[in-house]
């Protein structure tokens, strides 16, 4: 899936490796579940993108979070993942998350194997996601007004 033509200028604003890191990290995860859909939200204090097999967030399994120094890859039901070697941070109800600095730091075969967990969390959640047959989108779903972004 190609990312929406919004996403890039949403990333504009940061430097070239966390732009890069950020691709990357997309590319890996929609390598891996190609049949789920992006959302995307430019906030107030970063880019987040979640994946989902719907356009609901609610069905949401991963996200992604764009930051000034670091990407935070996440789980969105993170807290109902059975224990992993992968240390995941968060002290909140649902979500858990890695910070990445560097594709070359990122642990691609223990965090696939946390993402397809998150994807049955998610379809046990709602057993329409099973049968997910339409082709996925990149979808912009909010752009808040006023940012806090990096200065170059």
């Amino acid at each position: 899936m190609r990312p929406n033509p919004a996403l890039k200028k949403f990333l504009a604003p940061y430097s070239k490796e966390i732009q890069q890191l950020t691709l990357q990290l997309r590319d890996f995860l929609t390598d891996l579940v190609p049949e789920a859909n992006e959302l995307i939200w430019d906030n107030y204090n970063a880019v987040a993108m979640a994946y989902s097999k719907s356009e609901k967030l609610s069905d949401g399994f991963c996200h992604i979070a764009v930051y000034a120094k670091h990407v935070n890859f996440g789980f969105n039901k993170g807290s109902q993942l059975p224990p992993h070697s992968i240390k995941l941070e968060g002290k909140g109800k649902l979500i858990r998350h890695i910070k990445v600095k560097s594709i070359h730091e990122f642990p691609k075969e223990a965090i696939t194997k946390l993402i397809w967990e998150a994807v049955t969390i998610s379809e046990k959640n709602n057993s329409e996601l099973l049968d997910k047959t339409t082709p996925s989108k990149s979808l912009v779903m909010s752009i808040s007004e006023k940012k806090l972004r990096p200065t170059s």
